[in-house]
Formats: C-alpha cells, sequence, structure tokens
C-alpha cells in the first residue's frame, strides 16, 4: 500500500517520530497509523535503553499548590543536560507532573508512574515517549504530596525551577493571607538550605557524628579531654541554631529568627502563625554530575 505525506506528515506530529521513521513504521504497520504508532514506541523504547546508563543531573523542580492553599505537590525531573531542561516541553512536563501529583494520591514513584497522563497514556509510557522524542535519558527522580490539617502552604521557584520550595504554615490564616509570610520563608529555605526544621526533628545519627567531629577538632586544638565535652555541647547548641529553619537569623531582617518573624506576622493580623513543614528540592543534588567536556557532548548527541 502507498503512503502519502499526508500520512507521514500525521505519525510524525503525533510522535514526533523522524520523517523516514515514520514512513518506515507506516509500512510496516500497512499503513495503519494506530499500530504505526505501536511500532515506533517499540523502536523508541530500544534508544531509550539506550540511553539509560546516561547520568542524568540536570532538569528542573516545580510545585503545585490547590487553589484553597491546602495541599500542594512538588516534583524533581531530571535531564542530561540543562539545555532540555529549558526546552518548552519538558517544562510542561514537569509542570503537568507536579499538577498530578496535587490531584491524585499516589503512595510511591511506581503507583504515580502508573497514573493517566493523556494522549500518550500513563506517566511512564510518556516518560518514554519523551526521552525518544527528545533524545536524552530523562528520570522522574521524586515527588511528594502534603495535605496537613489546619496548614497552608505557599512556594518559591529559584532561577526558573533549579531549586523549588514548598513551605506549610500551621495558622488558621487564609492562604491569601499567610502567602506573603510562606513566601518569605520559602526564600529562606532556598538561599539557607536548613536540615531540619526544628530541634525535635534532628536525626540522632547527625547529631552523634557531629559531636564525634567537634571533639576531635577540640582535643586538636589543644584543650584537656575532661573539658571537650563541655566545650561540644556549646559547639552543637549553636550549630542546631545554623542548620534549623525556626532558629536561623530572618535573611530579610537579621534581628529575628525565622520562628519570631513568623509568629509576629501572625500578631499583625491577629492570627497565629507558625511553621509546619517544607520541602526543599534542589535540581541534581547528590548526583554525581558527569565531567564531559563540549566536544565530548555534541559527539555523544551524534550516537
Amino acid at each position: 500500500m502507498a503512503i502519502t505525506a499526508q500520512q507521514v506528515k500525521e505519525l510524525r506530529e503525533i510522535t514526533g517520530a523522524g520523517m523516514m521513521d515514520c514512513k518506515k513504521a507506516l509500512e510496516e504497520a500497512d499503513a495503519d497509523i494506530d499500530k504505526a504508532i505501536e511500532v515506533l514506541r517499540e523502536k523508541g523504547l530500544s534508544k531509550v535503553k539506550k540511553k539509560e546508563g546516561r547520568i542524568a543531573a540536570e532538569g528542573l523542580a516545580k510545585f503545585a499548590i490547590a487553589a484553597d492553599g491546602k495541599s500542594a505537590a512538588a516534583v524533581e525531573v531530571n535531564s542530561e543536560t540543562d539545555f532540555v531542561a529549558k526546552n518548552q516541553e519538558f517544562i510542561d512536563f514537569v509542570e503537568g507532573l507536579a499538577k498530578l501529583a496535587l490531584d491524585n494520591d499516589a503512595a510511591d514513584m511506581d503507583a504515580f508512574k502508573a497514573l493517566d497522563f493523556g494522549p500518550d497514556g500513563t506517566v511512564d509510557e510518556t516518560l518514554t515517549q519523551k526521552i525518544s522524542k527528545i533524545g536524552e535519558n530523562m528520570n522522574i527522580r521524586r515527588f511528594e504530596k502534603v495535605a496537613e490539617e489546619g496548614v497552608v502552604y505557599s512556594g518559591y521557584l529559584h532561577n526558573q525551577g533549579k531549586i523549588a520550595v514548598l513551605v506549610g504554615i500551621r495558622t488558621e490564616a487564609s492562604a491569601e493571607e499567610a502567602a506573603t509570610v510562606g513566601k518569605d520563608v520559602a526564600m529562606q529555605v532556598a538561599s539557607m538550605k536548613p536540615e531540619f526544621l526544628d530541634e525535635s526533628q534532628v536525626d540522632q545519627a547527625y547529631l552523634d557524628h557531629e559531636k564525634e567531629i567537634l571533639k576531635q577538632e577540640v582535643l586538636n586544638e589543644g584543650k584537656k579531654p575532661e573539658m571537650a565535652d563541655r566545650i561540644v555541647e556549646g559547639k552543637i547548641k549553636k550549630e542546631l541554631k545554623e542548620v534549623c529553619l525556626v532558629d536561623q537569623k530572618f535573611v530579610k531582617d537579621n534581628d529575628v529568627t525565622i520562628e519570631e518573624y513568623v509568629a509576629n506576622s501572625g500578631k499583625a493580623i491577629g492570627k497565629d502563625m507558625k511553621v509546619a513543614s517544607y520541602i526543599r528540592y534542589e535540581v541534581g543534588e547528590g548526583i554525581e554530575k558527569r565531567q564531559d567536556d563540549f566536544a565530548a557532548e555534541v559527539a555523544a548527541q551524534a550516537e
């Protein structure tokens, strides 16, 4: 059966595959568009397998917040290069995933990837299509939805999504009333990178590790062993004020801590406010980034 240019054009628009690939797929499928799509998916999947070994450490983090501010979700999707992360199709994909996470209650990544995402099928199937079309390995690294009773959420995106922060404020105030405070705290989280909300959430393993390091440091300074523990306790208390969000000095006003700033803001409108939680996603954090030079990157794209 003869394959028309219109059929090739239609299949290419649907799949984003190359013209010759579309023509061959249509020939293999006897001009049946649906079967040709499946043929390309199969071939696309083989391309994906080839790219799976590549390190995806760039990308975007995005969030979505419900209109009433009572629930929110964040997601991080990685790509191999920053160039792809600036692609509008990739941006739309990540934003769509954040909205999907907000609108559903997926228990884990497998459940999330099984959710329907639209014309290309599930999230996982759509991801496969994007990898095949864009030509880079991509990975949905993490997502989280939050919806705690009595908490309203605000967010802040740094550098268009290199860092995404959600902050929950426990209050009877509306999302609109708490928006400025929430965004200020989210900006604090983005810039100061706290490790814990408050001292009650500090991991014991973290404390033990820090105490061991600080004790050795004190001993190396020549302090007597019998004094070391007391000195270390003082250093730990000072360090906790730097790693716990509510105890950090507010970057916009160093005269108050975050806890004091939030509480004072609540008093100003007659409604108590307290930081309840935060999520901070920094793209590629903890991923070993590749060290390819530009020439090697161009060569890799030609594979």
